[in-house]
């Protein structure tokens, strides 16, 4: 690789532009017919829609819904949590994975993760159930977290589950495409959610998700409780439900955008194989487990601990945008605050909050200008490091 200039004009962190202009007037005429027939809501898309999802991840079934979030607590209403019931999540991860257990007046109870993988450590399981009867608690699932496109490590998180009477939920809101010891996202749990929000790396142009699930007897009941907790028709409820349909034309501009997501997963392929060259010598990169994709939701480097805010003042005078996935563990969040955690604490999720940055990333990211980005890295880090006096730092 060629050294490059860093970037002379602000760099898109996700160029959902650019995949507009590769997809030309597909999304529009799929718009248009959604207009012409006049079926806003549960139309003939979304069923399309369903099935051509379950048959990409070569799931049993697919319910579509109106955000990954809702797709997370549909699986926990299916699976009839209640309070006084316990689930084990990750303290590294976005909000929706640990609210919805809350929503639902259960507990959810932190565990640390894995530097490298950044996903739910199996061998805090344990210690996480001993917080969750510490408190008098119900262990009732586990929830892994995909993050940043990699799923997490569900042979053993499946045995551990096995082995306490817990479900397995996915939460793989980043992940809808990767693959596990060459079994697809979306088969890996006992409940898998996703999410389309349009950052994510298959997602429509608003709000939208769904839930995948290999249990025939689990569907009805998601069905249900997707739209009120129906039972014979519309004004028969028979259980307490969400209204968390997926609108038809979301549904139609998803199924131009799946027929290029298996291209575009090759190209993010690509995409994180140039960072990993360009930048494996100065900060640390993100690893893929041995049998395991990612899809690179994000591209999440750890830079010296203390020196975050200048690397990111620093990228940002030269046009290259950056993000931190995530600057504070749940359980350090006043939301969480009153929440069990695992005995000893989350330490490797305090130190990820402190290292980690996301830079741009996306499969129309071109070599030229990915080449600037990472000269820019390169010169930031290496002056800061100078900076401090201590380049090993």
């Amino acid at each position: 690789m060629s050294v490059a200039a860093p970037p002379a004009a602000p760099v898109p962190f996700i160029d959902l532009a650019a995949q507009r202009r590769r997809l030309g007037d597909r999304v529009d005429r799929a718009i248009a017919a959604v207009l012409d027939h006049g079926k806003f809501i549960m139309g003939p898309e979304v069923d399309r829609a369903e099935a051509a999802l379950a048959a990409f991840c070569e799931a049993g079934h697919c319910i579509s819904c109106a955000s990954g979030t809702d797709g997370l607590a549909l699986g926990l209403m299916a699976w009839e949590l209640r309070p006084g019931d316990a689930v084990l999540v990750p303290g590294f991860t976005f909000a929706a994975t640990a609210e919805v257990v809350a929503w639902l007046g259960a507990e959810p109870v932190f565990v640390d993760v894995r530097p490298d993988s950044f996903n739910l450590d199996p061998a805090g399981l344990e210690a996480g159930i001993a917080a969750a009867r510490k408190c008098g608690l119900r262990p009732r699932a586990v929830m892994a977290a995909d993050l940043f496109g990699q799923p997490a490590d569900y042979d053993a998180i499946a045995e551990f589950a096995r082995a306490h009477d817990m479900a397995v939920f996915a939460d793989a809101a980043q992940s809808l495409g990767a693959r596990y010891k060459e079994r697809p996202v979306g088969t890996l749990g006992d409940f898998t959610a996703t999410s389309f929000y349009p950052p994510k790396p298959l997602g429509c142009y608003g709000d939208g998700g769904a839930v995948f699930t290999e249990d025939p007897e689990r569907v009805g009941p998601l069905i249900s409780l997707r739209e009120h907790g129906y039972g014979s028709d519309k004004y028969d409820h028979v259980r307490i439900g969400m209204n968390a349909r997926f609108d038809t034309i979301q549904a139609a501009i998803l199924l131009e955008k799946l027929a290029i997501f298996p291209e575009e997963i090759a190209a993010r392929q690509t995409v994180a194989a140039r960072y990993g060259e360009g930048l494996a010598d100065i900060v640390t990169v993100p690893m893929v487990m041995d049998g395991s994709t990612s899809v690179w939701a994000q591209y999440t480097i750890r830079v010296p601990q203390g020196r975050r805010a200048q690397i990111v003042a620093g990228l940002k005078a030269r046009n290259v945008p950056t993000a931190v996935h995530y600057p504070r563990p749940l359980h350090r969040q006043a939301a969480f605050a009153r929440y069990p955690v695992a005995e000893g604490g989350l330490p490797v999720a305090e130190t990820l909050a402190e290292t980690v940055l996301s830079l741009p990333m996306h499969p129309y990211l071109q070599p030229d200008l990915q080449d600037s980005v990472i000269a820019a890295v390169r010169a930031v880090v290496a002056d800061v490091q100078a900076f401090s006096g201590n380049p090993s730092s």
